[in-house]
């Protein structure tokens, strides 16, 4: 099914999972990226974070576009007691983080910038995550099994943590694997 009319879908990102859950979706599209700086004020509101690198992103690959094309960026923070977690820098920090999330509720904030020459859209959407407590021995097999180190809150939801040790989700799955897919498909289809 073809929702984009006239248009071709461009996918601004280099995430593997993007890529899957796009695909999975029956969108075709292209894949186009640029790199671009991914700080932030540390005065911004956490649940604005995901938003403005997403934009951040759209606007690097702005000057790429067609006026048949509709570019889609995004980005995914997960969130602990207003913390931001981010991708784990080595295997310690990897600990640290999965520590830090062991037995609690994190959210998982995924920010979509849709854009054309004409207009463009953001929004973020939440997903609540719970956690069963984990051992440091599961921790440590985690790491050094699935090695997290591109994955934001040092996890990903489809694989070993998803399966044994998450109990709860509230809210959308692919949001937690990186792309909300129904809001996008939602979103699209009012797009021009």
């Amino acid at each position: 099914m073809n929702i984009l009319k006239n248009k071709k879908l461009v996918l601004g990102s280099k995430s593997p999972r993007r890529t899957q859950l796009l695909s999975e979706a029956g969108f075709t599209f292209e894949v186009r990226v640029q790199d671009v700086d991914e700080s932030f004020s540390p005065d911004m509101p956490v649940l604005d974070v995901a938003a403005h690198l997403a934009k951040r992103k759209a606007l690097a690959l702005r000057p790429t576009l067609s006026e048949d094309e509709i570019l889609v960026t995004a980005d995914s923070v997960v969130i602990l007691d207003n913390k931001i977690f981010n991708k784990p820098e080595n295997f310690d920090d990897g600990i640290r983080i999965l520590a830090s999330l062991s037995g609690k509720t994190h959210m998982v904030a995924t920010g979509v910038c849709l854009e054309t020459q004409k207009q463009q859209k953001t929004f973020t959407v939440i997903t609540k995550v719970t956690f069963d407590e984990m051992s440091l021995d599961e921790m440590r097999y985690y790491m050094e099994i699935h090695k997290p180190y591109d994955k934001a809150g040092a996890y990903g939801i489809q694989d070993w943590i998803g399966l044994c040790k998450v109990c709860n989700i509230e809210g959308s799955y692919s949001n937690v694997m990186g792309l909300p897919v129904r809001e996008v498909y939602m979103q699209l289809k009012e797009m021009e």
